[in-house]
């Protein structure tokens, strides 16, 4: 789950894009965590990182955007900032800071999604999302990346990963939601699969190496268009 910072000081404009972003979620099934910020002194000062995507508006009052941004970029070389502006020529001092990309208010949705989108993707490249579960006896942390899919069996799910399966007294539920965001999709009762290793899908079954997955005929069609859009993303 990728976390966001919206700095904006009038509110109208951070309720724009918070409700941007829940919008941006639920067309592409991910999950965000966002935090605010009413001015750029208040996130940094005493920066401590842990931010993916910042969206920072320039012009504030106590500490503007840019200036707040030197300062975070100082600490942080590797989180994502979008400018919020309504003057264009702020846009060449962003490659200052590293920024990048800008949206010129007001914001439109089309245009957010777009930015955005490419903020996310860049991230996820970056970066590898890991689960903690019991199993076995202990705790052990997975990498999403490594995880082929995920199957329930009574009260157990049996997690197959690159490296071996593991079993956890756990329900799909619990998993999806620990996933959620990551690429991966429940396409039945008793299954969640990781999008990004599907080698094949024909006849109901998803084929990813020696294993045979089956997605329920009431999710197919979701499916096929979940698969479509995602491996679409991965190609910007």
């Amino acid at each position: 789950m990728l976390h966001i910072a919206i700095v904006e000081d009038e509110e109208v404009y951070a309720r724009i894009l918070e409700d941007y972003i829940h919008r941006y979620e639920s067309e592409t099934f991910s999950r965000f965590k966002v935090s605010h910020y009413s001015d750029g002194k208040q996130i940094a000062e005493n920066y401590s990182g842990g931010f993916d995507i910042i969206l920072m508006d320039i012009q504030m009052e106590k500490m503007d955007g840019m200036t707040a941004a030197e300062k975070i970029r100082k600490r942080d070389p590797e989180v994502l900032i979008i400018f919020i502006t309504n003057r264009t020529d702020y846009a060449v001092r962003g490659y200052e800071v590293d920024a990048l990309d800008y949206v010129v208010k007001p914001v439109e949705y089309y245009s957010f999604s777009q930015k955005l989108d490419r903020a996310v993707n860049r991230r996820n490249k970056n970066r590898d999302y890991h689960i903690m579960i019991h199993a076995d006896g202990g705790m052990y942390k997975l990498a999403a990346s490594q995880i082929l899919f995920v199957e329930s069996e009574r009260h157990n799910l049996h997690f197959y990963t690159e490296k071996g399966e593991f079993v956890s007294r756990m329900n799909l539920s619990e998993a999806e939601e620990l996933l959620k965001g990551s690429g991966f999709y429940r396409c039945g009762k008793g299954y969640i699969i990781n999008l990004d290793k599907i080698d094949s899908f024909s006849d109901g079954i998803c084929r990813i190496g020696r294993y045979n997955v089956p997605v329920s005929r009431s999710k197919k069609k979701e499916f096929m268009n979940v698969l479509a859009d995602h491996m679409s993303s991965r190609l910007v």
